[in-house]
């Protein structure tokens, strides 16, 4: 039978990850310590640590996959006019707003698609803190199960 301290404990290993806010890597810090410190008391509060440490991780490597695709592009595009053998080339380097490239269009679309999902990432958090605050267990939607 489930006690509110497990309960809550669950649910504050969820709310934990938003100490990424104030502390850096605190989405990976706060659940990691809170749940090391309860696992062995409860098996309702080691699934839900596994789960939102499953889901950070999932998070990063998407972000990471995200980042390594857009990022070379803007690159590409921004040095495309220079020359880097000719120091006399940034005559010639000019910006075009009247036309852009469409791969602008392509790493705006990236960079939109990472704002939708960090905002899917906090409903995301909240509706698992809120299955945690109700003894229920919530499995995080594209997630790679990396603990098991």
């Amino acid at each position: 039978m489930l006690d509110n301290h497990q309960k809550n404990i669950a649910t504050f290993i969820h709310l934990s990850t938003f100490s990424r806010f104030i502390i850096p890597l605190g989405n990976f810090i706060g659940p990691i310590v809170l749940w090391i410190a309860n696992k062995e008391k409860s098996e309702f509060v080691d699934a839900h640590g596994k789960q939102i440490i499953n889901f950070q991780i999932s998070i990063l490597l998407y972000t990471l996959i995200i980042g390594a695709i857009s990022i070379p592009f803007f690159f590409f595009k921004f040095f495309d006019g220079l020359d880097f053998f000719d120091f006399n080339s940034f005559d010639h380097f000019h910006f075009s707003l009247s036309k852009p490239s469409p791969l602008l269009y392509f790493t705006g679309a990236l960079g939109a698609l990472a704002i939708i999902a960090f905002i899917f990432e906090i409903v995301f958090i909240i509706k698992a803190s809120l299955k945690a605050r109700d003894g229920e267990l919530y499995q995080y939607p594209l997630t790679i199960n990396f603990l098991k």
